[in-house]
């Protein structure tokens, strides 16, 4: 049993966090953010600021021969009216790299959303604890993953042996932006999504800008990736830009090319990949908007469907299918001057074929194995030998 004077408090500072691009002190503890205060104050909706707020990526990491950890946090517990429960967020501990633990909390601030009344409501709630024990005495290198979909408030940071900032690993960073697929939806643990189980496989440090819904070629999007220090930058666009029936193709082609402008302003020679929508059958040649399924939800069940007619694709609507053609013609033209820009057809990570064997839930996002799945496919085409991220590795 710890008492109160074995304990050591440290400040949750940048310094001890990965994966953050902002930090946030608030009276409740400091809130990371994977968009800096600029980029927040011009975000146009709460889905947009909600994913941001979500640490997908986003670790805590410290070298200490502490053999028990506790986090004090302010978790925000998400409620969909009509919409089956979620499941609580996972807290992942990791020791030397291999996972040592799993944790939640049951409890917090909760947020109410009817997308059918377009309405959200938040209820303040309690701070609760997550705690690891049983921890090795030896000088260790301790990471804590936090929920990737849940946002966390961090209060308190005890060890019963003092922490100090961990030293540099020499992993090179990727940065990478993407859809809700990207932030990890569907998949059970901060560690479990797909860009954490490549960056895993790559050995590289995992910068994580997949934002739910938000992957819409946003300008401030592309500053924080212009101004955010990588070795190896991808996009993968699309499937929002269809399914908020966000543009036509028109205006498509010219914002992919000011979004990669932008980036190439700060990293004019870093390998820059650009990855295409993987297989979505209900986008695939049926264009947005997507929409919840309501006799699904009154089943317990969320799916979602293309509602778009087929036929606008000639007046410009755009699919899965429309843009992958477009994407692969902008890469293809700017490679031409841009020796280090890369594309990756997202039907090579999980295609027709894979769709029949391991259906997408909800007909948008992959399940937890089907994240594996994908995450190990852009490992070997990306990460691999050959690939546009191979000397990444050490």
């Amino acid at each position: 049993m710890h008492t109160e004077s074995t304990w050591t408090t440290t400040p949750v500072t940048a310094d001890l966090l990965r994966g953050a691009v902002d930090v946030e002190h608030t009276e409740r503890g400091v809130l990371p953010h994977r968009l800096p205060a600029l980029a927040r104050r011009q975000i146009p909706d709460d889905q947009m600021a909600m994913a941001e707020s979500q640490p997908s990526g986003v670790r805590l990491v410290f070298r200490t021969p502490a053999t028990a950890v506790e986090l004090d946090v302010v978790a925000t517990k998400r409620v969909y009216v009509g919409a089956p429960p979620r499941p609580d967020g996972v807290y992942e501990l990791l020791v030397d790299g291999r996972l040592a633990g799993r944790a939640g909390v049951t409890d917090g601030d909760v947020l109410t959303i009817d997308m059918a009344a377009g309405t959200a409501e938040t209820r303040p709630g309690p701070v609760q604890t997550v705690r690891f024990t049983g921890l090795s005495g030896d000088d260790k290198d301790v990471e804590i993953w936090l929920p990737h979909d849940e946002t966390t408030r961090l209060a308190a940071l005890r060890t019963d042996a003092p922490i100090r900032t961990a030293a540099p690993d020499g992993r090179r960073v990727w940065l990478h932006h993407g859809s809700s697929i990207s932030h990890g939806s569907n998949a059970t643990t901060p560690t479990g999504t797909w860009p954490a189980v490549a960056a895993a496989l790559g050995e590289v440090a995992l910068v994580n800008l997949g934002f739910g819904g938000g992957a819409l070629l946003d300008p401030f999007t592309a500053r924080t990736m212009r101004d955010t220090p990588a070795d190896l930058i991808s996009v993968k666009i699309g499937i929002n830009v269809v399914n908020a029936d966000l543009m036509r193709l028109r205006a498509f082609g010219p914002a992919v090319h000011g979004f990669l402008d932008t980036i190439r302003e700060g990293h004019p020679t870093a390998p820059l990949l650009v990855a295409s929508p993987i297989y979505c059958a209900i986008h695939e040649n049926t264009p947005g908007p997507s929409a919840p399924d309501v006799s699904a939800m009154s089943e317990g069940r969320m799916r979602f469907m293309g509602t778009g007619d087929p036929a606008q694709t000639a007046a410009g609507k755009l699919t899965l299918t429309v843009i992958r053609d477009e994407l692969t013609r902008i890469v293809r033209q700017r490679a031409a001057t841009d020796p280090h820009l890369h594309y990756l057809d997202g039907l090579d990570l999980y295609g027709e074929t894979d769709y029949a064997e391991r259906p997408l839930p909800d007909e948008l996002h992959p399940a937890p194995a089907t994240h594996q799945h994908i995450g190990e496919r852009f490992a070997t085409l990306v990460f691999g030998d050959g690939g546009p991220f191979t000397t990444a590795r050490r």
